[in-house]
């Protein structure tokens, strides 16, 4: 129920100038809220230059001279 309120509501602004700036500041406001300091993080583990336990994970561009 608080999803489809989320919805309606931000349909209802998104229709307006004024609404779309609201909207705005309230994303920006939000992100900064859950982001959080790189410190403050628990969830992180992985330390800089560790790789990913991800087979998937993206590893950046293949190298154009392998054969």
């Amino acid at each position: 129920m608080k999803r489809l309120l989320q919805l309606v509501v931000t349909r209802w602004l998104a229709r307006t100038p004024f609404g779309l700036v609201v909207l705005g500041v309230g994303w920006w406001f939000m992100r900064k809220r859950r982001g959080g300091r790189p410190e403050d993080r628990k969830d992180v583990l992985r330390e800089p230059g560790r790789s990913s336990r991800n087979p998937y994970a993206w590893h950046g561009p293949a190298q154009r001279d392998r054969r």
